[in-house]
């Protein structure tokens, strides 16, 4: 007896049906009701962090400067202690990290 191949098998079939039928049955909200939520929630977003507190001051950050034992790395422009420098080219510092 000959067997194809690329019929699907009798179980997988009914699985697939099954699924079907249960998105189809389930709840799906419309979509007006999902425009309306949305608009709503943009309106209450005004004015609001992520965490949902009212920001209404400055943010005061203390800057310090960068110190006589550091150097700012010119491929990722963060602050490295000069144990980490790994070349100077051209007047510019490069760490060990970008340099390899």
């Amino acid at each position: 007896m000959a067997t194809d191949y690329d019929e699907v098998r009798s179980d997988v079939k009914e699985s697939q049906e099954r699924s079907l039928e249960a998105l189809q049955s389930a709840n799906a909200p419309d979509a007006r009701s999902v425009v309306s939520e949305l608009e709503e929630t943009d309106a209450l977003d005004t004015g609001l962090t992520p965490g949902g507190e009212i920001v209404s001051e400055e943010l005061i950050v203390q800057v310090i400067p960068q110190a006589a034992d550091e150097f700012t790395c010119y491929s990722c422009f963060l602050v490295k202690h000069r144990s980490q420098l790994a070349r100077e080219q051209d007047g510019h510092s490069y760490c060990l990290e970008c340099d390899s």
